[in-house]
């Protein structure tokens, strides 16, 4: 017998998934936990793809194109648990809250996602795709290969990160890009036998900052920003001269900043300040990258860029999509605003093109925090609007 699609077992699901840890690269659990609710709700065409990404369908009347629902397993770490006043992988309900790792970034979301979805089977104008992604906070690995691979070709997404109810229409993205410095090492006891890559430190970090402070701004967004986060140094020993120093910048960028920009303008700052470099001395540019092992075995060597985006506020979607889901108190449409944080939005929208708005329940302040928690009524209430939601953009995008 198929699971009741109600909020009581949406919120079990939820809790359920929170008590399955799922570090990017280790989903594997989390996705066996997803395959199962989706088999016992009654989806279709139920699958796991080459990078781990779990899909399935509420099957629509076929009047209206496809929507996609998406949130991702992936979730950050927890930290020390004797700083969370309730334990991490708990999942428990208490004072009206679910708690937890994952409670509003974004196991609870992903629940309500699948659980709507399941509401609609049969009902809905057109097909619901429920993808569910990996490596999501490490770069979007998992939505990347799910649409170029066309696993899912949706006319339209929504993401299930926390809006508090509003509906969010883009973000800055987010890119690491690093200074490199090079030397030659030696020991401190005798300086001049060595090339110190600590020498060009000072310079780069004066060009860094002279390049944050002329940030270019959009109107719905915001300006852009970056900031040095981090300084490695190697050898790492108090009486060696090191030989290489790296820089690592953080920048919430603008959509349309790509790898070739976002690089130029720091070698421009950065040499400003350099200038001509002590003999034996060198500095490089290069985009941060990381090794990526899904738990399918996928590998990928991949750059740390997630883009951003941003869709008109007038655009039928949006406009759609405000009115289904309304204003939790009072009347009139839902808010729209982008968010602060980045999303996989950056893939569907800003890379791919797809028409993509967010909605969820959730405050954005308690993401990757010890005290993350997701409102109980919020998120009833937030179920409730889901099917409202996705039957109103289907039909904008029908005609």
């Amino acid at each position: 017998m198929a699971r009741e699609a109600t909020f009581e077992n949406a919120l079990q699901f939820a809790s359920d998934l929170i008590r399955i840890p799922g570090l990017s690269g280790r989903e594997q659990d989390v996705a066996a936990r997803v395959r199962e609710e989706m088999e016992a709700l009654g989806l279709v065409d139920i699958r796991t793809d080459s990078a781990g990404n779990v899909i399935g369908v509420a099957k629509g009347r076929g009047d209206a194109p496809p929507a996609m629902l998406n949130a991702h397993m992936d979730v950050v770490a927890e930290g020390d648990h004797d700083e969370w006043e309730v334990p991490p992988f708990s999942g428990e309900v208490r004072d009206g809250y679910l708690h937890g790792r994952g409670a509003m970034d974004i196991k609870g979301p992903l629940a309500l996602q699948t659980y709507a979805a399941a509401s609609m089977i049969g009902t809905a104008p057109g097909d619901v795709i429920v993808a569910h992604t990996v490596f999501e906070e490490r770069g979007g690995l998992g939505m990347k290969r799910l649409l170029e691979a066309k696993e899912v070709e949706p006319a339209v997404v929504v993401i299930g990160e926390s809006t508090h109810g509003d509906i969010c229409i883009g973000h800055r993205g987010r890119a690491e890009v690093e200074v490199a410095i090079t030397g030659q090492a030696g020991h401190a006891s005798v300086p001049a036998r060595a090339r110190n890559a600590l020498d060009l430190l000072g310079p780069v970090l004066e060009g860094i900052r002279d390049l944050a402070g002329r940030q270019e701004s959009d109107p719905v967004l915001g300006a852009s920003s970056l900031v040095a986060t981090m300084v490695d140094v190697l050898p790492q020993s108090r009486n060696v001269i090191p030989d290489s120093a790296v820089v690592t910048i953080d920048w919430r960028i603008l959509p349309g900043d790509d790898d070739t920009s976002l690089m130029a303008r720091v070698r421009d700052a950065v040499s400003a300040r350099v200038g001509t470099p002590p003999d034996g001395v060198t500095w490089e540019v290069r985009m941060a990258s990381e090794a990526q092992v899904t738990y399918t075995g996928l590998e990928a060597d991949r750059n740390l860029l997630t883009p951003g985006f941003l869709m008109d506020a007038d655009d039928p979607v949006v406009r759609a999509a405000a009115a289904a889901v309304g204003r939790r108190e009072g009347e009139g449409p839902a808010t729209v605003r982008p968010w602060q944080f980045a999303t996989d939005g950056g893939w569907s929208c800003g890379v791919f093109g797809i028409p993509t708005v967010g909605f969820a329940p959730g405050e954005e302040r308690y993401a990757h925090t010890n005290r993350e928690r997701l409102d109980v009524e919020e998120a009833r209430w937030g179920l409730a609007r889901y099917p409202l939601l996705v039957a109103a953009i289907q039909e904008a995008l029908a005609g």
